[in-house]
Formats: structure tokens, C-alpha cells, sequence
């Protein structure tokens, strides 16, 4: 049975600014590469870090909404391990 997901995602976007758009859409396509069905993105913009977090200052936050299987998520976490440009991610059952 297919559930609601959202993921906060923030990347690291360092020496891509103007590329922002394009990661984020890379990230989507992983996402939907491994059976998800994505509904939303929200980007939510460069936040700075309350302190400096494996020597990056800040990052890039996105929230993507969308539907899977539970044994998805696991396969898009560990897939989102190998991506250099995915700083932090969360994923949570809305």
C-alpha cells in the first residue's frame, strides 16, 4: 500500500548556485527512479547553518512531497548517500 511521504532535503549547492534548479530536479528524478511517485517540490531557498556542519555553512532546503511503498524509502535513502550534493535528508510518513 502506497503512503504519503514528505522529504527535507538540503543541498549542497557550493560553486552551483545558478544550478540550483537543475539539482533540484536531478534529486527528483532519484526519487522517482526507485518507484516513487512524486506530487511536490517546495523549494524553500539557501538557509544559513547554525554552526558550520562538515565545513559548509549553509544549504539549499527542499521539500518533496510524495507517494511510495514503504520498502522505497530505503532504497532512495541509500541512493541519496552516493549523491555529493545531497548534504542532509529526512523523510517522514505525513
Amino acid at each position: 500500500m502506497k503512503r504519503n511521504y514528505e522529504s527535507i532535503i538540503v543541498l549542497d549547492a557550493t560553486g552551483r548556485e545558478g544550478e540550483v534548479d537543475q539539482l533540484v530536479q536531478e534529486v527528483g528524478r532519484e526519487i522517482e527512479s526507485e518507484g516513487a511517485q512524486l506530487e511536490e517540490i517546495k523549494q524553500m531557498g539557501h538557509q544559513q547553518f547554525a554552526y558550520n556542519a562538515r565545513k559548509l555553512a549553509g544549504g539549499h532546503y527542499v521539500n518533496y512531497y510524495f507517494k511510495a511503498e514503504p520498502n522505497v524509502i530505503d532504497k532512495v535513502k541509500n541512493r541519496l548517500k552516493l549523491n555529493d550534493s545531497v548534504h542532509l535528508q529526512h523523510f517522514q510518513v505525513i
